[in-house]
């Protein structure tokens, strides 16, 4: 597996070839507490650089879920919609949200690596 990139947003998001696979952080599920809805964008459409791309909702909050770069949906991980409580099991392997096909390879340059994300998720939480 690529790299592993990370936006403010407590999305992740890992590159193959030009297909780009984005869910939400661990860091994100532990704020969020025990999550019981999602929606995910339809494939086909169309997303922009942070912008909304899905909802989920837990016991605590609904939140936003933001994509950290543009494309076009090329799949949907009908999975988690079945079962939100996967998403808390496994938020950053099998319960990805959606994989996308990148528009522009150089919006990765403005995420952070997983020890810039950590470090960032620690300062946030205080």
């Amino acid at each position: 597996m690529s790299d592993v990139k990370y936006s403010k947003e407590h999305e992740w998001i890992t590159l193959e070839g030009d297909e780009a696979t984005i869910g939400i952080t661990k860091h994100a599920t532990e704020m969020l507490g025990d999550i019981v809805f999602a929606e995910l964008p339809e494939k086909g459409s169309s997303v922009e650089k942070d912008g909304t791309a899905g909802v989920v909702e837990s016991t605590k909050a609904a939140s936003d879920v933001y994509t950290p770069v543009s494309g076009e949906v090329t799949d949907i991980n009908q999975t988690i919609v079945d079962d939100p409580s996967k998403i808390n099991e496994d938020p950053e392997g099998s319960a990805w949200f959606f994989k996308l096909k990148l528009k522009d390879k150089s919006e990765l340059d403005s995420l952070m690596n997983k020890e810039e994300y950590d470090k960032f998720a620690k300062e946030s939480a205080t």
